[in-house]
C-alpha cells in the first residue's frame, strides 16, 4: 500500500534530555566536532546510518536508550556544558563586538572611524549549510553557507534570506551507459532542521506578493538557525495559493522563465516583506545593509525603493538613492551567457499593473535592467544600478567583471569602473579534517577570537614529516573506503547483480597518489580534458612505479544534454576493465561526498578555461587538509599560486582555435602529472616518507590556510563594503532623508546641464628642457564649460597614459585634479608617470560628498 500522504514527526525527549532538541535544530553542531561526538554516542550505529543527522537520529533511536541516557549523569554532565557552550557562543561577545566597542572608543577621542552597521540582510538563491537541509545546489550555495557559519563565528549580526525548496536540488544517478539520470525527493520542511514562523494565534505567519489577474502569492517563512545567524527560507506551498503558485519553490534553478522570475520575485520582494516580519517579531535591528549574493534576489531593491516611497514619502530617484547608499552587489558571474535575463514582456507581465510594487514606475524598473539588446531584461546591470558598492569574488574575477560591464560606464578606463573584489573563502571548521585541526594544534579561538586564521600555524614545527604523512596517508585510506563504497551503490544502482561486483573491494589502492576532480559540469570546467588523449591517461592511471588514481565527480543542469555527454564520456572511460580500478566517477556529489574528497586527495585538479572561473573554492578546501593544487591559474589560483603550493597548469592564452587550445593545455597537463607530480609523491627516503612532497604540504598549510579562510573573506566584508554602506545608508536617509533630497537634486541639476558641458580647449606646457623626462613636471591648462553647474559640483581631471604608435587609446591612465583658477579655467602640475610614448586628454566628472566613486554616476565629459 502507498501512502496517500508522508509527514514527519519529531521525538519526544525526556525531560533531562530536553536541550538536545536546541543542540539539534542549530545548526552549529555541523561544525563543532564535540556536539557531533555528544549525538554519535547516543548509538554509532544509528547515527552513521542516518549520514550524521541528529534529528533522524532522535526520531529513529530507541525510546528505551533515550530514557537510560536521561539517567546517565556523565552523558547528562556532557549535555548541559554543550548546551551551555552554546548559549555562550550565540549571546557573548565576538570578534565583531569587540571590534565595536573598539570604534566606539576611538571616536570617543576624537580618532575618525566608520561605525559598524547594527544588522546586515544578506540574500542568496541557495545556501549549502549541510546535507540535512539540502538547499543549494553547488559552489555559490556553498559559499553562502560558508559566509553564514564565518559570520556566526565572528559575531557578525546577519540576517540571511533565501527560498526554500521542497525538493532541493535533483539527486543524481546513472542509467547503465552512463547517462545522468535525476531524482527529485519530496523534503517534509517538519523533518529538518527549520521553526516555522508563526502568529501569536499559532497560524504561520505569511508574506504575500501580488502577481498579475488579480491573483496573491503567499509564502510561509521557516527560520534555520546557523550559530547566531537566523536563515529566513520563503515555501510557497501554502494551501491558499492557486496550484501553480504554490509550486514556485518546488526546485531550485527548475522550469521555465515564467517560473524562474516567480522564484526570484519571492526571493527578493517576498524576502524583504520576510526580513520585515522577523525583525518586528523578534525585535531583532532591521538591517542597515542589504547584501545580494549574485543577482537572482536582485528585485529586492524595488521593494525598498517602494517602502521609501509609500512609507515616507520620498520620490523614486529620492528613493533609489536611500537604497543604493545602503546596497552592496557581489557578481560570480565571469560570462555574459552566465547572467540571468528575462524577456522585456515578461517583466513587464509582473510589474506592468504597478501592484507588486505599488508606487513604482514600471518604466523605471525597465530602465534598470536595461541592456543593449533592448528586448531583454538584465538582473546583473539591475543589481549594478540598484547598488553603490559592487564586488567580484577574486582579484582575477574583479578585473573579468569590470572589463565585462564596462559598458554601463562609458568614457571610463576598465580599471576605473566601480567594481572591486573580495576573494572567496571557505569555513575551515567545516571543512578541515577534525585529526589535522587537531595536528595542527586548531582551535576556535586561534581561528575567530584572536584574529588569527588558519589551522593552529604557530603549532606548526614541532609536527614531524612522519606524523603528518602518516596523517594524510590515515584521510587517503577512508577516501578509498568510501569510493569502493559508493562505487558498489553506483553499480547496483545501475541494474548491476552483487555476484558482479567483486572487483569494487579492489577499486583504488590507499598507497596510490590520489588526484580528485569534482564539481559543476558546465562547459568552460573541462570534465573532460583529461581525456584528450586517453592512451596517455591509461600509461598515467597504470604506470608500474608511479601510477595514478583519479577520481571525478559532479553534477550537470538537468537541461543540459551537452554537460550529460561529458559525465558520459567520463563514465565509459571508466567503465573500462583494464582502468576502473584507478578512475572512478563517483554520482550524486554533495557535501558528504566532498568532504572525503577533500580530506583524503593528495592532488586537486582544476583545468576550467581561463579565465571564466570566478573563483572556485573546491581547491582551497583540499588546501586545509594538506592537498596540493593542480590548476590552471585562474580565480583564486592566479592570486595565491607562488611556485611551491602546488602547480600551475599553463594556459594557451592566444590560441583561438578552442580544440587546439584544449589539445595544448591537456598536454601540459599530462606533462606535469608525470613528470612533477608523481616522481616528487613516489620520491621516498628510508623511512617511507616523501620529504620533498611534504615540505610542499607544509607550504601549503602554512601559507594558503590563513588566506582561504571565510572568516578573512567576511571581514573583508565588513571593513571595505558593509561598514561604508551603512555610513552611507546614514549620510542619506538622516535628518528626514536631507542626503537622499540633496544628492537627487543634484543628479537632476547634472541630467539638465550635462550634454552642454563641454572642455572648450587645453594645453600641456613642458618646463626647463624640450625633452621631457620620467617625472619631470608639466602644466596642463583648460578652459570648461560648466553649462550652469557650480564649479564645486564638478571634478576637472587630467589624464595621462601611454599610447601605442598606432593608436592613441591611454593605458596604464593616471589622473589628477585641476584647480580651478576662474572664469572656466583650469590648471594643474603633475608629474610625468611612465617613459615612452604618452598622450594626455582632459575630463570632467561629477562630484558630491555622498558618491562613493566619481564614477558612479556613469557620467563623463572627454575634452574633443
Amino acid at each position: 500500500m502507498r501512502a496517500l500522504r508522508r509527514f514527519t514527526v519529531r521525538a519526544s525527549l525526556p525531560e533531562p534530555l530536553s536541550a538536545l532538541s536546541t543542540l539539534a535544530t542549530n545548526l552549529r553542531w555541523t561544525w563543532h566536532p564535540p556536539t557531533q561526538d555528544l549525538f554519535s554516542s547516543i548509538d554509532p550505529r544509528v547515527w552513521s546510518e542516518v549520514g550524521g543527522d541528529p534529528l533522524r537520529l532522535l526520531s529513529v533511536v530507541d525510546a528505551g536508550k533515550l530514557e537510560s541516557l536521561a539517567r546517565d549523569e556523565q552523558f547528562l554532565l556532557k549535555l548541559h556544558a554543550l548546551a551551555s557552550d552554546l548559549e555562550r557562543y550565540v549571546q557573548g561577545p565576538r570578534w565583531y563586538q569587540r571590534r565595536q566597542d573598539e570604534i566606539a572608543q576611538r571616536r570617543e577621542h576624537g580618532a575618525p572611524d566608520t561605525p559598524l552597521p547594527t544588522s546586515v540582510a544578506y540574500f542568496s538563491m541557495e545556501f549549502g549549510v549541510h546535507e540535512a537541509l539540502p538547499n543549494y545546489s553547488g559552489g555559490l550555495g556553498i559559499l553562502a553557507g560558508d559566509h553564514l557559519k564565518a559570520a556566526s563565528d565572528l559575531g557578525v549580526p546577519l540576517i540571511a534570506v533565501g527560498l526554500l525548496y521542497r525538493s532541493g536540488y535533483f539527486r543524481q544517478s546513472l542509467s547503465l551507459d552512463g547517462w545522468q539520470i535525476e531524482h527529485y525527493p519530496t523534503l517534509d520542511p517538519r523533518g529538518l532542521p527549520l521553526e516555522l514562523l508563526t502568529e501569536p494565534s499559532g497560524l504561520p505567519l505569511l508574506v504575500h506578493v501580488a502577481m498579475p489577474g488579480d491573483r496573491m502569492l503567499r509564502a510561509k517563512i521557516w527560520k534555520a538557525q546557523v550559530g547566531r545567524i537566523p536563515l529566513l527560507l520563503l515555501d510557497s506551498d501554502v494551501e491558499q495559493n492557486d496550484e501553480d503558485l504554490r509550486g514556485v519553490t518546488d526546485r531550485l534553478y527548475g522550469g521555465d522563465q515564467n517560473h524562474r522570475i516567480r522564484q526570484e520575485i519571492l526571493a527578493g520582494i517576498g524576502g524583504v516583506r520576510a526580513v520585515r516580519t522577523f525583525c518586528e517579531l523578534t525585535g531583532h535591528a532591521q538591517p542597515e545593509v542589504f547584501h545580494t549574493n549574485e543577482g537572482h534576489a536582485g528585485f529586492l531593491g524595488l521593494e525598498r525603493i517602494r517602502e521609501y516611497i509609500t512609507n515616507d514619502g520620498l520620490d523614486f530617484d529620492q528613493a533609489l538613492t536611500a537604497s543604493r547608499a545602503g546596497a552592496v552587489f557581489t557578481t560570480h558571474t565571469p560570462v555574459p551567457a552566465g547572467i540571468d535575463r528575462f524577456p522585456v514582456d515578461l517583466v513587464q507581465h509582473y510589474f506592468g499593473a504597478e501592484n507588486l510594487v505599488p508606487g513604482v514606475n514600471t518604466q523605471r524598473i525597465l530602465a534598470l535592467g536595461a541592456e543593449e539588446n533592448p528586448g531583454m531584461f538584465n538582473m546583473a546591470h539591475m543589481g549594478l544600478r540598484l547598488a553603490q558598492r559592487a564586488n567580484g569574488v577574486s582579484k582575477l574575477h574583479g578585473e573579468v567583471s569590470r572589463d565585462m560591464f564596462r559598458g554601463l560606464w562609458p568614457g571610463f578606463d576598465t580599471t576605473e569602473v566601480p567594481i572591486g573584489s573580495v576573494t572567496n573563502g571557505v569555513h575551515g571548521p567545516t571543512w578541515a579534517a577534525t585529526e589535522m585541526s587537531k595536528l595542527l594544534g586548531a582551535s576556535e579561538s586561534d581561528t575567530v577570537d584572536s584574529g588569527r586564521m588558519g589551522l593552529g600555524i604557530g603549532a606548526f614545527e614541532p609536527v614531524t614529516d612522519a606524523g603528518l604523512w602518516e596523517l594524510r596517508s590515515t584521510l587517503r585510506g577512508r577516501l578509498v573506503d568510501e569510493v569502493r563504497r559508493r562505487v558498489r551503490e553506483s553499480w547496483l544502482q545501475r541494474g548491476a547483480s552483487a555476484l558482479e561486483l567483486g572487483w569494487t573491494d579492489s577499486v583504488f589502492d590507499p598507497n596510490v597518489l590520489t588526484v580528485g576532480f569534482a564539481r559543476r559540469v558546465p562547459t568552460y570546467k573541462r570534465l573532460t580534458l583529461m581525456l584528450r588523449d586517453p592512451e596517455r591517461l591509461r600509461s598515467l592511471l597504470l604506470h608500474p612505479e608511479r601510477p595514478v588514481q583519479l577520481v571525478v565527480a559532479g553534477k550537470s543542469h538537468p537541461a543540459d544534454d551537452g554537460g550529460k555527454a561529458l559525465i558520459q564520456q567520463i563514465v565509459r572511460y571508466a567503465d573500462e576493465a583494464g582502468v576502473r580500478h584507478r578512475i572512478v566517477f563517483l554520482p550524486d556529489y554533495d557535501m558528504s561526498m566532498a568532504r572525503y574528497l577533500y580530506w583524503g586527495c593528495d592532488v586537486w585538479l582544476n583545468n576550467p578555461m581561463r579565465p571564466l572561473e570566478a573563483c572556485g573554492t573546491s581547491g582551497m578546501k583540499a588546501a586545509l587538509n594538506g592537498g596540493l593544487n593542480l590548476s590552471i591559474r585562474d580565480g583564486w589560483w592566479d592570486e595565491l599560486y607562488d611556485g611551491s603550493n602546488g602547480w600551475a597548469i599553463p594556459t594557451a592564452d592566444g590560441v583561438n582555435d578552442p580544440v587546439r587550445r584544449d589539445d595544448l593545455e591537456a598536454n601540459a597537463l599530462y606533462d606535469l602529472l608525470g613528470s612533477q607530480v608523481a616522481p616528487l609523491f613516489y620520491d621516498r627516503g628510508e623511512d617511507g616518507v616523501p620529504t620533498r612532497w611534504m615540505s610542499m604540504v607544509r607550504h601549503t598549510l602554512a601559507s594558503l590556510g590563513p588566506v582561504v579562510q571565510a572568516s578573512r573573506m567576511v571581514r573583508e566584508y565588513v571593513e571595505t563594503y558593509y561598514a561604508p554602506a551603512a555610513a552611507s545608508a546614514q549620510n542619506v536617509v538622516g535628518e528626514g532623508y536631507r542626503g537622499a533630497k540633496e544628492l537627487s537634486s543634484y543628479r537632476h541639476r547634472l541630467r539638465a546641464s550635462w550634454t552642454r558641458v563641454r572642455v572648450l580647449d587645453s594645453d600641456l606646457v613642458i618646463s626647463g628642457s624640450s625633452v621631457p623626462v620620467l617625472g619631470a613636471p608639466v602644466i596642463v591648462r583648460a578652459r570648461v564649460e560648466l553649462a550652469g553647474l557650480e564649479p564645486s559640483e564638478v571634478d576637472v581631471q587630467v589624464v595621462l597614459g601611454k599610447v601605442s604608435h598606432d593608436s592613441d587609446e591611454l593605458k596604464d591612465i593616471v589622473s589628477a585634479p585641476m584647480n580651478y583658477a576662474g572664469n572656466g579655467n583650469y590648471e594643474a602640475e603633475v608629474p610625468l608617470p611612465h617613459a615612452g610614448a604618452l598622450g594626455y586628454t582632459v575630463r570632467v566628472l561629477p562630484r558630491h560628498g555622498l558618491l562613493a566613486t566619481s564614477a558612479e554616476l556613469g557620467r563623463v565629459v572627454l575634452a574633443g
